[in-house]
Parts: structure tokens; C-alpha cells; sequence
């Protein structure tokens, strides 16, 4: 095993907490959260906080869990800034601050919206080792987190579900399901050898990448079809799945590393996208 490099004192702690905040993976179920509340038709602020602050909490303990996990029990990784036990604290730390967001969620959202929002620190802590080794948690439980920061940011602000919300939500999980059956194939050598069922072991190289794109393709007909049926979704939101499509084609040739790095950048155009259909409407 190799060494964990946490240290005492303040600073180099304070290092090792910061290095596991992960933006790449931080900011999408964040910024979902925010464009349910802009879908919505309007954003309170403390409402909007305590959401995103619970989801902040989520995604920091699945990023402590997993590093944890990793480097102390599976001994897949050289190093980690964390030791086992400032990890543990680390872990206690941010349930607690998941819990004090979650009753300010429960408060200024209602139960429906804390019911929405507990679910994300459950995928966080028991994604890895639980739910990381088969098949539908490795692939679907990130992606499941966004929906329902989707959902749960909505719901906070308008204090119910709409057939257009849980729409989008869906179409979400679709596409972001797809670019992790992507993610995954990075590892597939090594996923195979501990028996990580991940769908680029149980499907092959090949089968995975052709699920991956049906998921994506998927998604990206179903935000048309949302746009073109819904009065809720403006039609110009259908130009999301123009952009993201474009992003898919470019990736669909590279090796999956830098297909991963396309794909989810491609997400973020396809989130900024969607805003600006909602937020501006300009097709109406």
C-alpha cells in the first residue's frame, strides 16, 4: 500500500479536506439544482442555498468515501492526502453538514423537497464499495444524483413536480448514463480483473460503446420530443441536443479517455444550452 500524506496541523489539513473537492464532478449536480430552480419560474435565495449546500455535502462525501475506499481498503491507488482516520472525521464532518442543509431544505422546501434531496447522500456514501461494483450502481448512480438534483431543486422553489421537470430529469439520466458507460471503459483491464461488472466488462468494449451512444442518442430525441409536446419546454430548447450531438460526434471516434473529457464538457454546453432556452425563450 502506498502512503497516505495527510499531515497534522492546520493548513496541510485544511489541504487535504480541499483536495477532495472534485469541480469536475462538483459543479453539474450543483448547477442542476440551480436550473431547477430557474425552471421553476423563480429563485429563492435561502431556498436555493440550503439545497445546493446539501448537495454540496453529498457529492463531498462521495468524493471522501471513494478516495477512502480506494486507497485504504482496495489499495488501488499510490497516495492520498487523507489518512483512515481523518477520513472517518472527514466523512462525519460532511453527513453532519448534509443533515443541518437538509432540515434547512425540509424547512423552506417542505418534506417533498428534503425527500428528494436525501437520496443524494445515500448514492454518495454507498457508491463505493456498494454500489460500484455492479452493473446499474457504477453506471447509473452519478447520473441519478443529478436527476434528482433536477427534481429537488424545482421542487424547493415551486413546491411540486411538473410533468416537463421530471421530463428533463429523465432525459438527464439517460445521456449522463451514456458518458459514464464511456468513463467506465477507461478502466476496463482493471475493472475485469476484480470483477467490477461495470457495462463495458459485462457488454465488452464494443457492445458498451454502442449502449452508451443509443443512451446519449436517447436522451437527445427525447429533449426534442419534450420541446415539441410541451408548453412548459420553449422549442428553442430542442438546439441542447444540437450542441451536445455535436460534442458526440467528435467523441464517438476518440479512445475513451478524451471521449470522457468531450462528453462531459459537451454536458455542461448542453446545461448552458437549456438555460438559455428557459431563461430567455426566445422561440417562445
Amino acid at each position: 500500500m502506498g502512503e497516505a500524506t495527510h499531515a497534522g496541523g492546520g493548513v496541510p489539513t485544511v489541504r487535504a479536506l480541499l483536495s477532495q473537492v472534485h469541480p469536475v464532478f462538483m459543479l453539474p449536480p450543483l448547477a442542476a439544482s440551480l436550473f431547477g430552480g430557474v425552471f421553476a419560474g423563480g429563485v429563492d435565495p435561502a431556498a436555493a442555498a440550503a439545497h445546493v449546500a446539501a448537495l454540496f455535502f453529498a457529492v463531498y462525501t462521495a468524493h471522501v468515501k471513494d478516495g477512502y475506499v480506494d486507497f485504504h481498503i482496495r489499495d488501488e491507488d499510490d497516495s492520498h492526502p487523507l489518512s483512515a482516520p481523518a477520513s472517518r472525521r472527514a466523512l462525519a464532518g460532511s453527513t453532519a453538514g448534509f443533515l443541518a442543509a437538509l432540515a434547512a431544505v425540509w424547512t423552506l422546501g417542505g418534506p417533498g423537497a428534503a425527500a428528494l434531496t436525501a437520496p443524494t447522500w445515500a448514492l454518495g456514501y454507498f457508491h463505493a464499495p456498494q454500489l460500484d461494483t455492479n452493473t446499474v450502481g457504477a453506471t447509473m448512480g452519478y447520473p441519478t444524483g443529478i436527476a434528482l438534483a433536477l427534481l429537488g431543486g424545482f421542487q424547493v422553489q415551486a413546491g411540486r413536480l411538473t410533468p416537463a421537470v421530471v421530463g428533463l430529469a429523465g432525459v438527464f439520466l439517460l445521456f449522463l448514463s451514456g458518458i459514464k458507460v464511456i468513463d467506465d471503459a477507461q478502466d476496463f483491464d482493471y475493472d475485469r480483473s476484480i470483477d467490477k461488472r461495470t457495462v463495458a466488462v459485462v457488454l465488452g468494449e464494443r457492445g458498451a460503446h454502442r449502449a452508451a451512444y443509443a443512451l446519449m442518442a436517447t436522451g437527445m430525441v427525447a429533449v426534442v420530443a419534450l420541446a415539441l409536446g410541451l408548453r412548459a419546454i420553449p422549442p428553442s430548447a430542442g438546439a441542447a441536443a444540437l450542441v451536445f450531438g455535436a460534442v458526440a460526434l467528435v467523441a464517438r471516434r476518440a479512445e475513451p479517455e478524451l471521449a470522457t473529457m468531450l462528453l462531459i464538457r459537451g454536458s455542461y454546453l448542453f446545461l448552458a444550452a437549456l438555460v438559455a432556452a428557459v431563461w430567455f425563450r426566445p422561440l417562445g
